[in-house]
């Protein structure tokens, strides 16, 4: 008589900080921080929590903005081959909602004026937000023994709504990036602990 075992759900944790984007904000305009926590929930599917803080500022096409504010990220992966002496080396892809809630100040926008001159307006400072979804695949792989994990991965995404200041779109989001198109993609190159 087969005994069915009892699905158990035994407490883990990753943590990881994105080292890449926060190493770059020391020689950037753009000021990131990132970091997760997962938890595997069944074998190979994981659950994953993202929360980070950007600063950025856009400066292009006669546009001189600013941006700053929080954002999160829920949603899961599945590793999809592992190293068979350590199942946590491998490569993995799944995928996550996001949502930024920032402030944003206009400074300088391009208006057309009399006779085709340049002009500009500026707009104060409001709170906007944003939505996307984002797919990510990446590979992790354990360092030494330890408990340190160096995880990389790159994450296309698409942006579905955002406020709008003035009928404006914005020029950025922070932990999206610039806003132009809908369309962007991401990189980050963390380093994780596992309790």
């Amino acid at each position: 008589d087969s005994v069915k075992t009892k699905y158990q759900y035994k407490p883990n944790f990753t943590v990881g900080v994105d080292v890449l984007n926060a190493g770059l904000s020391a020689f950037s305009d753009r000021k990131l921080f990132q970091g997760y926590v997962s938890s595997e929930i069944k074998k190979n599917l994981h659950a994953v929590v993202d929360v980070g803080f950007e600063k950025n500022i856009y400066q292009k096409n006669g546009y001189d903005a600013t941006v700053n504010g929080f954002f999160g990220k829920l949603g899961g992966y599945y590793m999809l081959s592992m190293d068979t002496e350590n199942p946590d080396n491998g490569f993995y892809a799944g995928a996550k909602m996001a949502a930024s809630f920032y402030n944003q100040e206009y400074k300088k926008v391009p208006i057309r004026g009399f006779g085709g001159s340049d002009q500009y307006l500026a707009f104060p400072s409001v709170n906007q937000s944003a939505y996307w979804l984002e797919g990510f695949a990446g590979a992790r792989v354990q360092l030494f023994k330890s408990n340190l994990y160096v995880d990389v991965n790159a994450q296309p995404r698409f942006l579905f709504y955002s406020t709008k200041q003035e009928e404006m779109k914005p020029m950025i989001v922070p932990g999206f990036g610039k806003s132009s198109t809908k369309f962007n993609v991401g990189f980050s190159w963390n380093l994780a602990y596992q309790f």
